[in-house]
């Protein structure tokens, strides 16, 4: 029988994380579990797993800032996407990153269980709704090159970024995205220092020039 795969669950809900332990049973060995992006590249410092399941959405920058971190420093981890969103936009963003599939949370303990084993391999992995999008998205001629900027911005990051562009206020923004000012002021903040920016304007030109408004 071969080895159980060593496993990180990354997630920001500790009762999902409680549950995919259970729904796994003894089919992994769970060795780690974070909620947001630095506790998360600890943990894969520290537990060295074969594979990461990695929520797309998370503090501090969402599962592709953890991929950016930890795939550099720890090269032979595999990472397996495990969301909610079946959205182009966070599937290509961690595949880009690195991932090495991207299953949604509708899927079973014991097809969680194979899709682990399989990436463990080096296998890639998705979830059949997503499987034919994903080959579609990467062979498309149209789809557009990788801007190493923008990949370095979360989803909500660039929400913001879009309504910044279309010369919204902090507090429209808040309530559009039902987040406080001071959220809004925090994400545009890390947008700024990410893109080397300095003021709102130049945002907006940036944004501009990418098509993104």
């Amino acid at each position: 029988m071969s080895e159980r795969p060593r496993v990180v669950i990354v997630d920001d809900h500790r009762l999902f994380r409680t549950g995919v332990r259970a729904e796994l049973g003894d089919a992994v060995d769970v060795v780690g579990e974070a909620e947001d992006v630095d506790s998360a590249v600890r943990a894969i410092g520290e537990a060295k797993p074969g594979v990461v399941l990695l929520d797309v959405h998370l503090p501090g920058g969402g599962g592709q800032e953890v991929l950016r971190q930890a795939l550099p420093a720890y090269p032979e981890v595999r990472f397996l996407a495990l969301s909610v969103s079946d959205a182009a936009e966070d599937v290509i963003g961690v595949i880009r990153g690195g991932a090495r599939g991207y299953v949604t949370k509708t899927i079973s303990g014991e097809e969680l269980a194979d899709a682990i084993r399989r990436v463990a391999e080096d296998d890639a992995v998705f979830s059949p709704r997503l499987a034919g999008f994903v080959l579609d998205a990467f062979a498309a001629t149209d789809v557009p090159p990788i801007d190493p900027e923008l990949d370095r911005l979360t989803q909500r990051e660039r929400e913001v970024l879009r309504l910044i562009a279309r010369g919204y206020a902090y507090k429209e923004i808040a309530r559009e995205l039902y987040i406080s000012v001071k959220t809004v002021e925090t994400h545009v903040s890390s947008v700024l220092r990410k893109l080397q920016l300095s003021n709102r304007h130049e945002l907006s030109r940036w944004a501009t020039a990418r098509k993104l408004v």
